[in-house]
């Protein structure tokens, strides 16, 4: 049964939608009117709903996590800056992904309590479709700061609460987040938030400016203000362009400058200023520029551009270093790459299954085509079908004036990777299937069908047959996408473990600019561990350690918490065993000579034998005893 404020809020919302047209004067404005109707009409939310929003599984989250570090690594500062500034008065900070899911969050211990029973905590949804009108929806629809008050709120859930967001747009104008600070407990005026609005306006500028300059690193990069004063604390404007003058990045403020001045985004920077006198200008000096045109002149500071730390390309195991089995169904799938057969990838979250998908794809005759990855679990249900299918302009309200196009046609020609396939909802597998059926694809809202050529791979760590018998995933989908099966066996079976921390540690030193090696005790613990988050946790671990160390040697104590006790067992019997110099050698001898028994035998002036008893005495894991 309702409260009296929970019914109270669904008569006012009710009485609302039914006379707003005849009202002399609306309790909410027109953007939260908007919002209130589409919860209402399009999304059927019931606004006496008292159900808190829907949190991400672990696994869901860490990918949704991994999809945004960089975004999330640069936020990061300013996040933290933020709560600092808001604490004390009671408010926790949230950062989601352009999906409107919390990737980031930032509360005081004394109320994290009230804000998790609230709904505000790490890994919850906030999308209009799923919650109706609050603050992040409001954002990810208008694209624009607002405070979301207390019965702003459609659903009866969230009238407690107060919400200021704003949006976080890459240089390219896409949104990468929303920032949002939110209290369960303020004011009834909403006047008591317009500082909070400002400041987190102001952070969420912050983190755009970190990220533009993050991203433009090998470009010229201008930043302006009206005031030299402030050209490098506030800039207003941001532009890149490469060597050539073309524009290739804007921040929102330049970009609506340009749009106002010029009609449309002009390409080539001379264009907007005279390129010789910025040319003229010396890196990182102050210098007054005149737009052309007579257009308003901006006081600026020029930066060339930065040489790039080239991302090393992964290196592949040879087939030497593969587990065998591994290999073997690597060399199965590059035998029917370009035979239309639709693959079905099975392993745990975290084993490789995308990284197997674009080795397919690499070997196959599309390998110049897009090779497109969605994953069915991390989209939310009521926006999975847009994403998939797209859709034409006016398809449904707050869709986009230009339409979108859907990942599927954007995969055309090469291969869509549907990962976690077995958490498509029912009705969308139904769509799914028409289209491997027919090669058309629907967009919402098209009145035609679009013909397309796509090769189909798909991945679950679910039992889909078991899926098929209960119920929840059609039979005849489940056999049209299993043409070929492959099994990837978990990290802590692999038996080419020691190759791939290898690998890994390769391209973490390269990332570095230093040669990075490991010592004998993290090693083994390292190859001890038994992985449930796969190579994923692998390569996070070593990406941590990396960053810790110091010197260029990864010890024990780098490596994460959560390692330390689990590969070596007990930890002080760890320590207790790590001391003896025998041990010790034993495993330096293994190590520099990459673990093949015979060469550290021969370095250690014993026989393979006695090596062999040596490290069954001293409890030492030995990856590869085939090898030689």
């Amino acid at each position: 049964m309702l409260s009296a404020h929970s019914k109270a809020h669904v008569d006012c919302v009710s009485r609302v939608l039914r006379n707003a047209e005849h009202l002399p004067q609306l309790p909410v404005s027109d953007l939260i009117l908007d919002s209130w109707r589409r919860s209402m009409e399009q999304h059927h939310l019931d606004p006496g709903s008292l159900q808190g929003p829907r949190i991400l599984s672990q696994n869901v989250l860490q990918e949704c996590r991994e999809r945004s570090e960089l975004f999330l690594r640069i936020a990061s500062e300013e996040v933290a800056r933020l709560h600092g500034r808001v604490r004390d008065a009671d408010y926790c900070v949230l950062l989601t992904d352009a999906q409107g899911q919390t990737i980031d969050y930032r509360v005081e211990t004394s109320i994290r309590n009230d804000c998790r029973k609230a709904g505000l905590y790490l890994g919850t949804c906030w999308s209009e479709g799923e919650e109706g009108t609050c603050g992040v929806a409001a954002v990810l629809t208008a694209r624009t700061p607002i405070t979301v008050h207390k019965r702003d709120h459609f659903r009866a859930a969230f009238i407690g609460l107060t919400c200021s967001a704003a949006p976080v747009f890459d240089p390219r104008g896409e949104l990468l987040g929303v920032l949002d600070v939110s209290a369960v407990r303020s004011p009834d005026d909403r006047r008591s938030q317009h500082l909070i609005r400002q400041m987190v306006v102001q952070s969420a500028r912050e983190i755009e400016q970190a990220f533009f300059m993050s991203s433009a690193q090998g470009y010229w990069v201008l930043r302006a203000h009206n005031s030299p004063g402030y050209v490098d604390s506030q800039p207003d404007y941001l532009l890149a362009w490469d060597d050539d003058g073309r524009l290739q990045a804007l921040n929102p403020a330049a970009r609506q400058w340009l749009l106002q001045s010029f009609g449309q985004l002009p390409e080539h920077i001379g264009q907007v200023f005279d390129q010789q006198v910025l040319h003229r200008a010396s890196d990182e000096s102050l210098c007054l520029l005149h737009g052309q045109g007579g257009r308003a002149q901006l006081h600026g500071r020029l930066r060339a551009p930065r040489r790039m730390k080239r991302t090393p390309a992964r290196r592949v195991l040879t087939p030497a270093e593969l587990d065998p089995r591994l290999e073997e169904s690597l060399r199965r799938a590059v035998r029917v790459k370009d035979r239309n057969l639709p693959g079905l990838i099975r392993g745990e979250p975290g084993s490789g299954k995308e990284v197997f998908a674009r080795q397919l794809h690499q070997a196959s005759q599309r390998r110049e085509r897009p090779f497109i990855a969605v994953n069915c679990a991390a989209i939310p249900e009521n926006l999975i079908e847009s994403e998939l299918f797209g859709y034409v302009a006016g398809a449904f309200t707050g869709a986009s004036s230009k339409g979108m196009q859907g990942l599927l046609e954007q995969a055309d020609g090469g291969t869509l990777f549907l990962d976690e396939i077995g958490d498509m909802p029912l009705p969308l597998q139904t769509r799914l299937l028409r289209v491997l059926a027919e090669g058309e694809v629907a967009p919402l809202g098209a009145s035609r069908r679009k013909a397309i050529d796509i090769q189909v791979v798909c991945a679950s760590h679910r039992d889909l047959d078991a899926l098929v018998t209960s119920g929840t995933f059609r039979e005849d989908l489940y056999f049209r996408l299993s043409g070929a099966r492959f099994q990837l066996p978990p990290l802590r079976e692999r038996s080419d473990r020691l190759a791939l921390i290898n690998r890994i540690l390769e391209e973490e030193s390269l990332a570095c600019g230093v040669s990075i090696h490991l010592g004998g005790a993290a090693l083994e613990c390292l190859l001890g561990y038994r992985w449930p988050g796969n190579v994923r946790e692998l390569r996070h671990a070593l990406r941590y350690a990396c960053a810790v160390c110091e010197g260029n040697l990864i010890v024990l104590s780098d490596l994460p918490e959560q390692l330390l006790g689990h590969g070596l067992n007990d930890p002080a019997d760890a320590i207790e065993r790590c001391a003896s110099p025998e041990r010790q050698a034993l495993i330096d001898a293994l190590v520099r000579h990459r673990w093949k028994p015979t060469a550290a035998a021969k370095a250690l002036g014993i026989s393979r034998a006695t090596l062999y008893r040596r490290v069954h005495q001293h409890a030492i894991d030995m990856p590869g005893r085939g090898q030689t």
